[in-house]
């Protein structure tokens, strides 16, 4: 089967939910994407008129039902919220009408950028969107926020600053902090975030819509904040996961009190990336950055946990 093709049985599921005389008359892989298969779904009409669809489907994947139900129940929630994501148009979360577990959702318009190019103006744009979604205030919260790293599981980069990634190792065997709960994307981060760009020489970059909603879950800011850093210190070199956490404060978030209780949660997202390197490294040179290979991420990882070391420890 070709990868920009749709299964049939969801293809007809696809078909159900498809206004009168519509049928689906384009697929385009979406590049990117870690745990899921995304697909762009031109849906034609009569007359010659088309729209876009995104099709997201989990292959292979142990927790699919859970993800997608979180994803529906946030897409809900969202309208008419202030934060900008797909509509939800239907979900088969467990795979009854379809090969496997598939959302189907709006297509919004914009583009992830991750290009060093620009980041002094898009940072700040991030920090404002994710106060805003900590803003939300749901009269149904999602589910609990679940940590799957733990101490025995982190895995050492070759080379790595032994003593500083021991010191890190042990701070999150400690028990977590307390903290006042928020609604959290619980996947925040460059590669999520959709931004209209204009054209070269005119102004305005603004974000167009925030996607991958399937982590939606409640627990701390500071767990949202410390995942977008460790992305960003990846994609753009180390110091700018300090530098995002600064700027979440000056966009009117407020992270934990103490120096200890942030350095948990900022240790305990970049700990955790150690367990997939390869997968994110992969996913980002899909993209276009080919200079981030395994290895150089992992160098990039290890520079973050000791600023992170040295400056909250």
């Amino acid at each position: 089967m070709s990868e920009h093709a749709v299964r049939p049985l969801t293809l007809a599921w696809v078909g159900e939910h498809l206004e009168v005389g519509e049928r689906v008359v384009g697929v385009e892989a979406l590049r990117g994407g870690i745990t899921a298969e995304m697909r762009r779904l031109t849906i034609g009409a009569r007359g010659g008129r088309t729209r876009e669809l995104v099709l997201r489907t989990f292959v292979g994947v142990g927790d699919a039902e859970d993800s997608l139900k979180r994803e529906a129940g946030a897409l809900r929630l969202l309208v008419g919220r202030g934060v900008t994501a797909p509509g939800l148009v239907a979900v088969d979360a467990g795979g009854a009408h379809c090969e496997y577990p598939s959302l189907l959702m709006t297509h919004l318009a914009g583009r992830t950028v991750l290009d060093d190019e620009g980041l002094e103006t898009r940072v700040p744009l991030l920090a404002r969107q994710l106060v805003a979604i900590h803003a939300l205030r749901p009269a149904e919260r999602p589910p609990e926020y679940v940590a799957l790293t733990t101490a025995d599981t982190i895995v050492t980069p070759k080379g790595a600053d032994a003593a500083a990634w021991a010191a890190a190792i042990d701070v999150i065997r400690r028990p977590a902090p307390s903290y006042e709960g928020r609604f959290l994307h619980r996947d925040f981060h460059p590669g999520n975030v959709l931004f209209d760009v204009p054209p070269p020489g005119r102004a305005g970059v603004r974000i167009s819509g925030v996607v991958d909603w399937a982590g939606a879950s409640w627990g701390p800011a500071d767990l949202d904040v410390a995942h977008c850093s460790t992305n960003l210190a990846l994609l753009h070199g180390p110091g700018w996961g300090p530098r995002f956490a600064e700027a979440y404060e000056e966009a009117g978030g407020v992270l934990a009190a103490g120096a200890s209780e942030r350095l948990y949660w900022q240790v305990r997202d970049a700990l955790a990336f150690s367990e997939d390197v390869r997968l994110v490294a992969r996913a980002w040179q899909e993209t276009g950055r080919a200079e981030l290979t395994t290895r150089a991420v992992e160098e990039r990882l290890d520079a973050y946990v000791s600023i992170l070391m040295d400056t909250l420890g």
